[in-house]
């Protein structure tokens, strides 16, 4: 036992003085990720917050101006109600109190982030505008704000705020293979966040190294941790999953107050004075007056009604803390007890490990309701019954969630928890009725189709089932559309049979036939199918037409547009749909997840007519967790938002080639791919 404790001993100051002796530096590859080397955590917490300026300065310091609620006064009114939200919502304060909370060896991280922030500013002054610089010194308060601001004001309550529906915001493919169905016997993990390709969504992959910490994976930009990653041991990801944490509350008014249980309770109401920069430069002072209920802030009003809003888990201190724990984890027992601090508000976290273990969980802090099901939360409550303004959230061991499943797979692509294996074998009856919602949405049914029967999935086939660009709705209505042109044939639709019957059914770049079925689907009303979709068959349903012979004068419609726009019928989706940025101008391929596409691309209408992708895939990694860790991965729009940076848009050829690229996990292969070296 004695000589057993002296090797254990010579061991642990080996490894001290290993660490020691290692270089604090980023190696910076030639896709612009960089691999940080410190010897203590809180270093390498402060050389990525010094990277995260090397490649997103401009965009980093413009967020952390809006969270805490001054960017008006830094940059104009166009920034006056970005400001409002976050005072209403009080996020500064909140950000103060939170940070007094702070673990105190976390709170150091969090401290060391925000001064590698201010060094590399300091050290690099023409990379900061006069006008960026007004925010600094950056504070490490800033950064609880602007996580506050993305994650509550953002994620949880998007939809309730008004701000654009979660489809087009926000979304997710995640996929867990179990050694049952892997060729080399390891867990797979595929890791697909869908988000904007701009300001507060933008991801910044990084790889991070300290004494007991290894973790590489992507960050949103101004978080001072990785939010979904992989270490040498396991991983995670995260999809948007369908939970309400936020709820709107509708006020009846009166005498100045509003009805609660039959009585008038007054309003909370604070002024508070914002500055405004005018085109001169100068500073106009506005005062604002924001209002607060017992459910929460006031939002809006409109004659005698007001509406409010509760959102759950704002005052969670530690959200960072619990990704940091979460990286740092070295086995499911380790990962789970960090993922127990139930901080998160919301999210799905899909897992895999180097033992094997795959699992699901649907996490997030879902509000104990005392009544009313999933469609009634959704809805708009009314705010005049105490009963309806919940405290309490479920327990983690509340939540529904899935350990190794005998089917040996787990997917989630925004669905709800009962069917993120298949067969279901989670029971939707055994939770409360307001936890999530039913239904399965076409994407992840087209996850489960390409999984289900496949028991030999390697590496490479994963990741060919996560550019697959396959059409489900063309699956479950073409067929139908096709017999009625058959059965009310005329001259323009018979020429549109010609071109969708010679279509692959796909979205990729040369496929003829897409851009006109996606014109005619967009044109079908919601209830265009004649069976809807059905829990007994939920990945067959819903399918076919219920009125072809109105969904062939659709098609005769779409027709005469696409030849109006484009000059002929079977245009490539490719020359239509493109991926733009960074100078570079590419086919694209992949499309809206309303179609039922696996590799979902969302696009908006340039000045030419086309269609660029501005939202979709943005970081994709996918993870073999044998012996030693392997991954493909992918940032589509780039590693840098930076003006001048040549990473902007350079792995768009990659996207557009419907490629992966290796991540270099060792320092000979970072050394082999090396554009810079700093050291510190």
């Amino acid at each position: 036992m004695r000589i057993i404790l002296i090797c254990l001993s010579w061991a642990l100051t080996f490894c001290e003085v290993k660490a020691q002796s290692e270089a604090n530096q980023i190696l910076w590859d030639s896709y612009g990720v960089p691999h940080i080397y410190s010897r203590t955590t809180a270093g390498m917490y402060y050389e990525f917050g010094w990277a995260q300026m090397h490649n997103h300065a401009h965009l980093l310091l413009r967020l952390y101006g809006q969270a805490r609620g001054r960017a008006a006064e830094y940059w104009g009114a166009n920034y006056l109600t970005s400001d409002k939200q976050v005072l209403l919502f009080r996020i500064p304060e909140l950000a103060n109190k939170q940070y007094a909370k702070q673990e105190p060896l976390f709170r150091e991280c969090i401290d060391a982030f925000a001064k590698g922030i201010n060094a590399y500013a300091a050290a690099h002054p023409k990379a900061i505008s006069k006008e960026d610089s007004q925010v600094l010194p950056v504070r490490p308060e800033d950064v609880l704000s602007h996580a506050i601001r993305v994650v509550y004001l953002r994620f949880v309550a998007g939809e309730k705020l008004g701000m654009p529906s979660r489809r087009q915001q926000a979304g997710s493919n995640a996929i867990a293979i179990g050694p049952s169905r892997s060729v080399s016997r390891h867990a797979y993990l595929l890791a697909n966040p869908h988000l904007p390709w701009a300001d507060l969504f933008t991801f910044f992959e990084a790889h991070l190294h300290s004494p007991g910490f290894n973790a590489y994976g992507a960050a949103v930009v101004g978080f001072p941790v990785l939010s979904i990653a992989f270490n040498d041991h396991l991983g995670w990801t995260h999809t948007v999953n369908p939970i309400d944490a936020c709820d709107r509350y509708e006020l009846s008014l009166r005498d100045s107050g509003y009805v609660l249980d039959s009585t008038v309770q007054p309003f909370e109401k604070i002024r508070k004075m914002i500055k405004v920069r005018q085109s001169d430069g100068s500073l106009e002072t506005q005062a604002v007056v924001f209002s607060y209920s017992r459910h929460g802030p006031v939002i809006g009003s409109q004659e005698d009604k007001a509406y409010a809003v509760r959102i759950a888990g704002m005052d969670n201190p530690d959200v960072l803390y619990e990704w940091h724990r979460m990286a740092r984890a070295e086995n499911r027992q380790q990962f789970e007890t960090a993922v127990r601090m139930m901080q998160l508000p919301m999210f799905n976290i899909i897992y895999a490990d180097q033992g094997g273990n795959i699992s699901y969980l649907f996490d997030g802090n879902v509000p104990r309701r005392q009544e009313g099901d999933w469609l009634f939360w959704k809805g708009v409550i009314d705010g005049r019954y105490s009963r309806y303004i919940w405290h309490d959230m479920l327990p983690y061991d509340s939540l529904p969630k899935l350990l190794n499943p005998p089917t040996g797979f787990i997917q989630n692509a925004n669905d709800p928890p009962w069917t993120c294996t298949y067969p279901p074998l989670i029971d939707p009856d055994k939770y409360p009725s307001y936890i999530s919602s039913r239904g399965m949405a076409m994407r992840p049914q087209r996850a489960v189709k390409m999984i289900l029967d496949d028991h030999a999935i390697s590496l490479e086939k994963l990741a060919g089932y996560k550019q697959n660009t396959g059409v489900e709705a063309a699956d479950r209505l073409l067929d139908d559309l096709l017999a009625g042109v058959d059965r009310y044939p005329d001259s323009i639709a018979l020429l549109a049979a010609v071109v969708l019957r010679a279509w692959d059914r796909c979205v990729d770049a040369k496929s003829h036939g897409s851009v006109l079925f996606t014109r005619w689907f967009d044109k079908l009303p919601p209830d265009a199918y004649s069976r809807s979709w059905e829990p007994e068959h939920p990945t067959e349903t819903p399918a076919g037409l219920k009125d072809a012979q109105e969904a062939v004068r659709l098609l005769s419609q779409a027709t005469r547009e696409i030849i109006h726009d484009y000059g002929r019928l079977d245009i490539a989706w490719g020359d239509v749909y493109r991926f733009r940025l960074g100078g570079l101008d590419l086919p694209a391929n992949g499309g809206p997840d309303q179609y039922g596409i696996y590799r979902t691309i969302y696009f908006a209408r340039d000045s030419d007519g086309k269609y660029k992708a501005v939202a979709g895939d943005s970081y994709v990694a996918i993870t073999e967790f044998g012996p030693k860790v392997k991954a493909r991965v992918l940032m589509s729009y780039g590693n840098a938002s930076q003006p001048g940076s040549r990473h902007i848009g350079d792995q768009l050829p990659l996207l557009s080639g419907k490629k992966l690229r290796d991540a270099w996990l060792d320092k000979e292969d970072i050394k082999k791919h090396l554009e810079e070296t700093e050291d510190f």
